[in-house]
Order: C-alpha cells, then sequence, then structure tokens
C-alpha cells in the first residue's frame, strides 16, 4: 500500500479576532481598532496548511448544528481539504476569542463546544484513513483520550506522528513515548520541562530531557526568536525571517503544516527547518489563520 496522505484529528474553530493597542484592565470597557472573523481551531489550521502545500489532507473532527460550523466546513473544503470525516455535534462550534496586539502578540479565549464531543469510537470509524496514511497530526484541543487512543491506532499501521503539544497537558508517557514528532512552544516546553523557557538558550538547555517525548525529532517554537529543531545528536537553530509582522494567528500550525510536507517529501531536517520558517513567516504578513497561509505558489512568487 502506498502510504501518501496525512489525517490530522483535532480542533475546528471559528475564531473571532479582535485587533488593539492592548489589553483591557479588570472592569474596563475597550474599544477595538477592528475585528475579523477568521475559521481556525489548530487541527483545522494544521490540515488547511498541508493541504494548501499540495498535500492529500483528511480531517478528523466536530462542528457543532450551527451558522459557523457550516462556514467553517464550506472554507476547509475550499482549499481542498477532505471533510468527509467530519460530523456533526447536537451542540455549539468551538468558538475562539482572539486579542491580537500591534506588535503581533496575541492571546486567546477558547470555548471547546463540539471538539470535545470527539469520542474514541469516532476514531475507529476512520481507522480506513490513518491505515493509509503517511503522517497522523494531532495537538490538545480535543479530549486527551482521544488524543491518546489516536496515537495508539496511528503507531499500529507505522504512520509517522506529529503530536503538537497545545494546549499544555499532562499525558501518559506511554503515548508520549509513541510520538515521532514532538513540537511545543516556549509556555508548553516550560510546562512539560518545568524550566522557564523565554530564549533559545534555555530551550537549548531542555532539549535532552524533551526528546525522551519523539522518536525521531523535537521541535520547539519560539515566535520572534525562531525555532529549533533536535534530532536527539545536533541542535539546528532557525532564526525567524525578517517580515513585517501583521498578526501571529496561526504561525505555529503553518510551521507544523509545513513539517508534515518535509517529512512526506523526505526533506532533510536542515531543508525542513528553513521551509517552516519560510511557511510561517508568510503566515504572519497577513490577518487570519487559514486565509493567510500560504500555498506552494505563492511562496516563491
Amino acid at each position: 500500500m502506498i502510504k501518501n496522505a496525512v489525517t490530522v484529528i483535532g480542533s475546528i474553530n471559528y475564531d473571532i479576532i479582535f485587533k488593539q493597542k492592548r489589553l483591557p484592565a479588570i472592569g474596563e470597557t475597550l474599544s477595538a481598532d477592528n475585528v475579523t472573523f477568521s475559521c481556525g481551531g489548530k487541527g483545522a489550521n494544521q490540515a488547511v496548511q498541508c493541504a494548501k502545500l499540495g498535500l492529500k489532507t483528511y480531517m478528523v473532527g466536530k462542528i457543532g448544528n450551527d451558522n459557523f460550523g457550516s462556514e467553517l466546513l464550506s472554507n476547509m473544503e475550499k482549499y481542498g481539504l477532505n471533510t468527509t470525516y467530519i460530523s456533526q455535534a447536537d451542540t455549539n462550534t468551538g468558538l475562539g476569542i482572539v486579542n491580537s496586539l500591534e506588535d503581533g502578540r496575541l492571546v486567546s479565549t477558547i470555548s471547546k463546544g463540539a471538539n470535545y464531543s470527539l469520542k474514541c469510537e469516532d476514531i475507529d470509524h476512520v481507522e480506513s484513513i490513518i491505515k493509509k496514511s503517511k503522517i497522523v497530526i494531532l495537538q490538545l484541543e480535543i479530549p486527551k483520550e482521544v488524543v491518546e487512543y489516536s496515537i495508539q491506532t496511528a503507531k499500529k499501521y507505522d504512520c509517522y506522528i506529529i503530536l503538537n503539544a497545545a494546549p499544555a497537558c499532562q499525558i501518559d508517557e506511554k503515548y508520549l513515548r509513541m510520538v515521532d514528532c514532538f513540537v511545543v512552544n516556549e509556555t508548553e516546553a516550560s510546562f512539560y520541562s518545568g524550566e522557564n523557557i523565554t530564549t533559545v538558550e534555555s530551550a537549548k538547555q531542555v532539549c535532552k530531557e524533551l526528546y525522551e517525548y519523539a522518536n525521531h525529532l523535537l521541535v520547539i517554537t519560539l515566535g520572534e526568536k525562531g525555532s529549533i529543531l533536535y534530532d536527539g545528536n545536533e541542535i539546528l537553530i532557525f532564526p525567524s525571517k525578517k517580515v513585517n509582522v501583521v498578526e501571529t494567528t496561526g504561525a505555529g500550525d503553518s510551521f507544523i503544516g509545513a513539517l508534515a510536507y518535509g517529512i512526506m517529501n523526505e526533506k532533510s531536517y536542515d531543508e525542513m527547518g528553513e521551509f517552516a520558517s519560510l511557511v510561517s513567516s508568510r503566515t504572519v504578513t497577513k490577518i487570519g489563520g487559514q486565509e493567510a497561509m500560504p500555498t506552494l505558489k505563492e511562496l516563491y512568487n
């Protein structure tokens, strides 16, 4: 069997993004400079970036019985994503409220909604596509037990498993040790290492410890400071590309989609790191998550 697909199992959210100069103080009402409505969720974002880079991509997840869900579904289909395995739950669609500051930093509040209706039985129903997938991508915006069951299922079929451990939470180490590529940002790296990770140097210090959760590759993304790839032998550092940052929504998800492209095409870690940095740097030059993510054609024009 030729395994040439990516399956993403994860969250699907509708995002409302407020662009503002600062966050309000407690008890204060602050007017945003503008508002943008965007299709998001870490899972959907990563799947869309894979699809926009030309990878055959399946999305597995839940939407709610509302207009948000319908819009999310049609948007994913627009980018060539296979949405056959997205089902509807009798609840609201996941919702994200994003506050995007002038310097590109952001904070988010998320309503889990339909994302937490995903069950292990749903993974049984998609076992046929996992079986023919070369890569399975997971995050932690769905129930933890579903993530663990998905890892176990993907491992059964020798898939390359990428776990974006975001938002950080405790996962049974038995499942973490089945992961091939463990991806965290500085906040998540701090959670899993117990150290305060704020710089490239502090991230380098915890590479060996965090590599225990990756059979092949550890990735630490550090925003404007760049990213680190560690294969158990060599630490590779990739500075961020110098671009005009408009908003960082989806940048980390864009990076992961680009990693999947590199893995699918058997690129070296040097090539993967450079390519992922390039892809995510294009994403931050526009407002929105999925809309801002580049295609291969856009990258080289």
